[in-house]
């Protein structure tokens, strides 16, 4: 195995950072002594060329034609409806009436839940009494680990017209991208592809309403690719981030919802390491801790990430800010640049954020969003490959 880098740190400081899991973690932000990166990293991104043409906004997927699932039988409605906390594997469709509770975890797993419909029809997914995040989990759609070691992924699942109080999950090789599944994958060149290939895809959720207890409503895991949250609700509080988008993901959609969610101090939207991904027409009520940031974090969990935060539509947007006290920005475009200690833990391989610890965030496209109560400077840019423009402020500071 290639050696590991060496770590050169002197610690100034601590600030609270925020991992891939519920948990924020602790780490060092202080200054550093610069590492020594190999001839590959260059040239230097700190000082980009210009593209000779603008980005391209990605374009939206073409929504995958899914024949529905036959409905749930009576004896799994019935389990499903009854009290308990047990998780229940669903693979048909399922249609509640405005004053059903569920208590149970749902779990729509591998291709055998192609199709799935969950029409909650205005009922509630209520699983906010459990103790633990994974009891907190409503739903989880997620891959499956054949016997042949291939990996079974989920595609075609909708979930619509819920209350959840509670969150969702959706994940391939992992919950987040720090496991030992991924950290093996991610040596190799042809990673992203395979966490994609082994990831749902495809996994819509609209008209629904999160209440959040305390941690991240919406977790789309490594690999995930054309999953959606559209016209819907986020509230409740979260001890991390309201969406996070995790390393290798890509081609997701998040538009026309509502956050009123408030965090603790972090950004609402965590970008990464995602790419081509569309965050339009949103509103969100209480951007003071931050709105959406790109960033890759560079060699946490010794997993060595390869996607860059590129290529992403942040357009239309609404960042309401009622205090300018610490005031963290709107959009902060290459947030990280490796500014934490665990960039240093991945080996030495010539590739992903194992040969270079920035970034990246390029090629993005912010504009036409608003900042109500807030100035201009809150959309944070140092990459001139971005198409950064006609956003407003209202805020006079």
């Amino acid at each position: 195995m290639p050696p590991i880098k060496f770590k050169s740190l002197i610690v100034i400081g601590l600030a609270l950072s925020g991992c891939q899991s519920d948990l924020a973690m602790v780490a060092d932000t202080a200054l550093r002594e610069l590492p020594r990166y190999p001839a590959v990293q260059q040239p230097d991104p700190s000082r980009p060329t210009p593209p000779s043409n603008p980005p391209t906004p990605p374009s939206t997927p073409p929504v995958e034609t899914v024949a529905e699932k036959p409905n749930c039988g009576a004896d799994l409605q019935a389990r499903l409806k009854a009290p308990g906390a047990n998780a229940i594997p669903v693979a048909c469709s399922l249609r509640l009436s405005s004053s059903d509770v569920i208590t149970h975890p749902l779990v729509f797993e591998g291709s055998a839940a192609y199709g799935s419909v969950l029409d909650c029809g205005g009922g509630t997914l209520d699983v906010s009494a459990g103790e633990s995040r994974k009891q907190k989990t409503a739903v989880a759609v997620r891959s499956k680990k054949s016997a042949s070691g291939a990996w079974d992924a989920p595609s075609g699942v909708t979930i619509r017209n819920c209350r959840i109080k509670g969150f969702v999950r959706i994940y391939g090789l992992g919950e987040n991208a720090n496991g030992e599944t991924m950290k093996a994958s991610s040596r190799n060149p042809g990673h992203t592809a395979f966490a994609q290939a082994s990831a749902p895809r495809n996994i819509r959720l609209e008209n629904v309403s999160f209440d959040a207890p305390d941690g991240i409503p919406l977790y789309v895991g490594p690999g995930v690719t054309s999953a959606a949250l559209v016209n819907s609700k986020v509230g409740g509080k979260s001890s991390s981030v309201a969406i996070y988008l995790d390393a290798e993901s890509a081609n997701n959609t998040i538009s026309n919802n509502v956050f009123g969610i408030s965090t603790e101090s972090r950004e609402l939207i965590a970008i990464d390491g995602s790419a081509n991904n569309r965050i339009t027409n949103n509103t969100f009520e209480h951007a003071e801790n931050g709105g959406i940031f790109l960033y890759r974090n560079c060699g946490e969990g010794g997993v060595i990430r390869h996607q860059k935060p590129q290529y992403n539509q942040i357009v239309g947007n609404t960042f309401r800010y009622r205090s300018s006290f610490l005031a963290q920005p709107a959009v902060w475009l290459n947030s990280r640049n490796g500014g934490r200690s665990y960039c240093f833990t991945d080996p030495a391989y010539p590739f992903g954020s194992s040969a270079s610890n920035r970034d990246f965030a390029q090629n993005n496209v912010v504009r036409d969003n608003k900042l109500e109560g807030g100035s201009e400077s809150l959309i944070r840019n140092d990459d001139p490959t971005n198409d950064v423009g006609a956003n407003r402020a209202t805020g006079g500071w």
